[in-house]
């Protein structure tokens, strides 16, 4: 069967055949995975880059976590919250000096080569420290991994370092990758960046640009009796709008991350044989902030940042953008972490005439045309949240006298003109908190990130204080001591607005009810999927 054409009825038709017309009763829901078939899902972008190891984005994760695997992986239950994946257990040192990894034994390459302790020790020195987005920071103090055996490795390092801390990035910041593929040349130019060869449930099987990804069944991997499906195909739908009318079509499966708009959920989830899931997302909580280019004069002023942050109506974005699917931010750790979270930070409530006031205090009084100055504002495009929230910012920073001129870019261009050349006053991003302010959120402000590094600090902004407080949490063994520092970083960022949190959302998906074990996990979307089957 052709990929080329996916049709309602070549989905429904032939050996390969996933899906049912209409939902069966739970009561007579297969309880027994079926094997084998294709599982269509919709995916709206295409990563240049989908090497997990180098690039630590839900973007790469959503491809390539079927493909490459971490240590670990985010669990509901569990210890630590954690479910083993090529590491079997850690344990750290009381000094903070050293981790502990068994590996799990009888593990194959897709390209039949073993997986040994060697592997996670170039992954770990010679990838994830010098040239993952995240890793660099989260690892910047292994200085080496020992290998005694095949299927031991043990992370030395020069500062004591947080065992918790590593934990909680093993799920996003460990992908392994074959040392004998990697180790000549240059990584970030090795042709497996684009056709990634993992130890996986599923194979990399190929890319049409603007149209499909495949995976293909791994039937050497690991796991027992898995993973349930022969194909999984990413129908590349650029616009989401196109996800909902595919579903209901029955031309794919799954559409994940919000692809089908939040204005057409309370419809969607009506139709017979289609369900609306918020799960699988508990850990990938997304934030809704506004990057700002210290650089600029005007924006390098306190004041100025600060009539910003009251120039926006958080609620309005909560309600009117998110349709309610969202909650205000008062800080950079959200609201839903229970553990770092502080509500005793600097507020900056909406106000208009409060905003004007710090303007004008600031000397950037109102022109004849009723403007103070210009501003390039750049909306990521990656969601549609984050591009109606750029049109809603343009009218808010008018409304203070601020003419802010959108500049809409496609993903390669916006990820260019912020991170590589600074080319933007504000930006908007969609970060990922990923469960440890040292592991995704310190980074977009703490100084010295090198040019080039996606959500990052490229603003510009230097606070020595911000930046000795990050080290030093970063250095703390201590759950609780870590944890009021924590508190103490966002108090400071919340004083200093080196960017603006607005609102924090976590995804949701839509698929055909016939699609089983979705988000069981609380990374699930970006997790391997290879326990997930089709009842037909």
């Amino acid at each position: 069967m052709s990929i080329l054409t996916l049709s309602r009825r070549s989905v429904l038709s032939g050996s390969a055949a996933l899906m049912a017309s209409t939902a069966l009763p739970a009561r007579l829901w297969a309880q027994t995975p079926a094997k084998g078939g294709r599982l269509i899902v919709a995916a709206d972008s295409e990563p240049r880059n989908l090497n997990p190891a180098m690039v630590a984005s839900n973007g790469v994760f959503f491809v390539s976590s079927k493909v490459v695997e971490p240590l670990a992986e985010a669990f509901f239950d569990g210890k630590d919250g954690l479910e083993p994946r090529l590491a079997t257990s850690w344990e750290g040192s009381d000094d903070g000096l050293t981790i502990t990894f068994k590996l799990r034994e009888g593990v194959m390459w897709h390209d039949g080569k073993p997986f040994t302790s060697a592997d996670v020790a170039f992954s770990a020195l010679q990838v994830w420290k010098p040239l993952q987005n995240l890793g660099r920071v989260v690892f910047k103090d292994l200085e080496a991994v020992d290998t005694p055996d095949d299927h031991t490795a043990v992370f030395r390092f020069s500062k004591p370092t947080p065992f918790q801390l590593i934990r909680n990035a093993l799920p996003p910041l460990t992908s392994v990758l074959p040392k004998h593929i990697y180790e000549t040349g240059e990584i970030d130019k090795n042709p497996a960046n684009n056709a990634p060869v993992g130890t996986g449930p599923f194979k990399f099987a190929e890319h049409k640009a603007g149209e499909y990804y495949r995976l293909e069944k791994n039937s050497s991997y690991w796991g027992k009796d898995l993973p349930h499906l022969d194909e999984i195909v990413y129908r590349v739908l650029p616009d989401r709008a196109a996800a909902a009318g595919a579903l209901e079509a029955e031309e794919i499966h799954l559409a994940a991350f919000s692809a089908v708009p939040l204005t057409d959920l309370a419809r969607i989830a009506k139709v017979p044989g289609i369900e609306v899931v918020t799960r699988g997302y508990e850990a990938l909580t997304y934030q809704l902030v506004v990057e700002i280019n210290h650089r600029r004069k005007e924006l390098a002023d306190l004041k100025v940042r600060q009539a910003i942050a009251h120039a926006i109506d958080r609620k309005f974005v909560v309600d009117t953008i998110f349709l309610g699917y969202a909650a205000a931010s008062t800080g950079p750790v959200p609201v839903n972490d229970k553990q770092f979270y502080t509500a005793d930070v600097p507020q900056y409530a909406f106000d208009v005439a409060k905003a004007n006031a710090l303007l004008d205090e600031a000397g950037y009084k109102r022109g004849a045309d009723g403007n103070r100055f210009s501003l390039k504002l750049l909306p990521a495009p990656y969601f549609n949240e984050t591009r109606q929230f750029g049109d809603y910012l343009r009218q808010a920073l008018a409304a203070v006298g601020i003419d802010a001129q959108l500049v809409n870019n496609d993903a390669a261009a916006h990820q260019k003109a912020v991170y590589t050349d600074h080319d933007f006053d504000l930006a908007i991003a969609p970060p990922v908190f990923r469960g440890d302010p040292a592991i995704s959120t310190t980074i977009l402000v703490q100084s010295g990130i090198p040019d080039g590094v996606p959500f990052s600090n490229q603003g510009g902004y230097k606070n020595e204080a911000l930046d000795a407080l990050i080290a030093k949490a970063a250095e703390t063994l201590d759950p609780a001591a870590r944890t009021e520092l924590y508190w103490e970083f966002q108090k400071k960022v919340a004083e200093d607005l080196p960017l603006i949190n607005v609102a924090e959302w976590g995804f949701i998906s839509v698929a055909r009810s016939s699609v089983k074990n979705i988000a069981n996990n609380p990374r699930w979307v970006v997790s391997n999927w290879a326990d997930i089957w089709v009842d037909s």
